[in-house]
């Protein structure tokens, strides 16, 4: 896998590049990786409700072919696209997720955080008040507040064509979370969000952006 940090980019331009990329790539085509991050802009999903668009305040809308409903990417968030040939890496969509959302684990374990899955709401979330704590999740799930205690560090998003996936999943390290009161996050009304420098963790984008890129190659590995 090619692995390129393409540095602050705009997400519109970068979107359709991915699309063009996939659209021309063939069965050769080496499988892509690109890091970067997008100015202040909310992206809409193919299934995005507009009424979990609450107060843009400004901030572009982008729509988007990805799935999901809306989110925000902003300078200090770690944007990772991987462009891969499902088919030739030998495993399925649910795989590819599972792998995706392994990385963000397995990157937030190297500052300390331990990252938590939540059934049927892809990304990534982690413990607002013990986000170190290592025990699983567990009880029941209160289904009027199914994300009690929790903030969602990292969001997901792909599209699929020809079995070839392009979007990716987006880590929260430094940024200004104000925003994201402006939606529903990921659909999910009063869903708090959070990032490495809010759960005390002193890194820079460089950083969290290399040990990131280095786990999502290990784990998209054929």
């Amino acid at each position: 896998m090619i692995l390129k940090n393409l540095g602050q980019v705009d997400y519109a331009q970068t979107f359709a590049s991915m699309r063009d990329f996939t659209d021309q790539r063939g069965p050769q085509t080496p499988d892509e990786l690109w890091i970067c991050e997008h100015p202040p802009t909310y992206t809409q999903g193919l299934a995005g409700k507009a009424g979990h668009l609450l107060n843009p305040a400004g901030i572009p809308v982008v729509q988007s072919n990805r799935g999901g409903q809306v989110t925000y990417h902003g300078p200090g968030q770690v944007v990772a696209y991987p462009l891969i040939d499902l088919r030739r890496a030998g495993y399925f969509v649910r795989e590819y997720v599972y792998r995706l959302e392994s990385a963000v684990i397995q990157t937030l374990a190297e500052f300390g955080i331990t990252g938590h899955r939540v059934g049927g709401a892809p990304g990534i979330y982690v413990r607002l008040k013990d986000p170190q704590s290592h025990a699983a999740l567990s009880g029941p799930v209160d289904a009027r507040d199914p994300f009690h205690g929790l903030g969602k560090i990292a969001a997901l998003g792909i599209k699929v064509s020809r079995q070839c996936a392009y979007h990716g999943v987006a880590l929260n390290v430094a940024m200004d979370l104000q925003p994201f009161a402006g939606i529903n996050p990921c659909g999910y009304a009063g869903l708090a969000t959070v990032d490495l420098a809010t759960l005390g963790v002193q890194s820079d984008w460089p950083t969290v952006a290399r040990r990131f890129g280095e786990r999502l190659c290990a784990q998209l590995e054929r």
